[in-house]
């Protein structure tokens, strides 16, 4: 009987404990699932962000035909991704290539940044061309050719000319393909400056985050003039659909620029079904030629944006490296004490002044 009522008390006592714990874990549990409007695709999503587990998103076209249109690229992306799965994709054609031009300056503010140099080892730079896969094979070790159907892309098009225009969309369809592998990527125009590591200050919840031409205070607000010359997107399921539409809404809005589109659509992919975060980042960190708010200690990247002419924007760039290296060369208390800044950009003001059109 002593028995029995001891196993009755121990039983009670256990019954007691499973409540008491699940009624600690339940609410825990519920606020977790009720953080997010997307649950279950992070759930499904989790392994897209191992290099290890790749998975096809993408439901247009069967993989065979993707790879045909992209071919060893499945196989490179293991090579160049970070832990997480992400890389970081840019773009050069033969003019941007040539030692001295846009390539050397690109990697080499890698170098002289703040503790970034290890990224070049997961950046994939697209070449355009032959030529622009003879040189980056011969500085760099992530090089991929993709070809593109436009007569001459070697040459420094001007912006919006039918070789540009079929330059940039081509760069959209494999970044599509990157994230239907599985993989996050930050895509960077190669007449940017990398001073400080971008993905301390890259909001890696939202499903796009993206620099700006015009930044109105808000980073959510859609009322930013965004500029894609550099944004970050997840992998997901949406996100390879955000890719896809927004390719194909060039034939919605011919011919224009994909920063130009993505400006129009951005409001119907972030209220429409696909519901698409957006983050602006802020030119404090992630500034260009067009907007020139950031100051030299707190600047992540610097972008030759609002200038016509590659001799001007590698002449500004260069003038920006030697800005950089000064400030790196002075104290602490001297970065502290002294009045550093950028040189004005003045051959890419000028050329705004004098040519006509957007300069990217």
């Amino acid at each position: 009987m002593g028995i029995l009522k001891s196993m009755q008390h121990d039983g009670a006592s256990v019954s007691h404990s499973v409540s008491f714990l699940l009624g600690a874990l339940l609410p825990t549990l519920l606020l977790f699932f009720l953080a997010s409007d997307r649950v279950s695709e992070q759930l499904s999503s989790i392994s897209s962000f191992s290099a290890h587990q790749l998975t096809n998103l993408s439901t247009h076209g069967s993989a065979a035909q993707k790879e045909e249109s992209f071919p060893g690229l499945a196989e490179l992306l293991p090579k160049v991704a970070t832990d997480d799965g992400t890389v970081i994709i840019t773009s050069v054609n033969n003019a941007f290539a040539t030692p001295g031009s846009l390539l050397d300056l690109f990697r080499g503010s890698f170098r002289d940044g703040e503790g970034i140099a290890h990224l070049l080892n997961h950046t994939l730079i697209v070449a355009l061309d032959p030529g622009a896969m003879a040189r980056c094979g011969a500085v760099h070790p992530h090089c991929y050719l993709l070809q593109v159907a436009a007569a001459n892309v070697s040459s420094a098009s001007r912006i919006m000319t039918k070789s540009y225009l079929e330059i940039v969309w081509v760069k959209l369809s494999l970044q599509q393909r990157v994230l239907e592998l599985g993989y996050n990527y930050l895509f960077t125009d190669v007449d940017i400056l990398w001073f400080r590591n971008p993905f301390r200050h890259i909001n890696l919840y939202a499903d796009m985050t993206v620099s700006t031409d015009r930044f109105k205070g808000d980073t959510e607000s859609l009322t930013n003039w965004p500029n894609t010359g550099f944004y970050y997107v997840r992998s997901t399921n949406r996100t390879v659909e955000m890719l896809r539409q927004w390719r194909a809404a060039r034939s919605r809005f011919p011919p224009d620029h994909d920063q130009f589109i993505f400006d129009k659509i951005k409001t119907e992919l972030a209220h429409g079904e696909l519901q698409i975060k957006f983050v602006f980042l802020d030119p404090v960190r992630f500034d260009g030629f067009c907007q020139r708010r950031s100051k030299i200690d707190t600047v992540c990247t610097m972008h030759a944006n609002c200038c016509i002419g590659l001799e001007n924007k590698v002449h500004d760039l260069k003038n920006m490296v030697n800005d950089w290296k000064n400030y790196m060369n002075l104290t602490l208390l001297e970065r502290r004490t002294s009045k550093n800044g950028w040189k004005v950009p003045a051959h890419c003001a000028t050329s705004m002044r004098k040519g006509s059109g957007h300069g990217k």
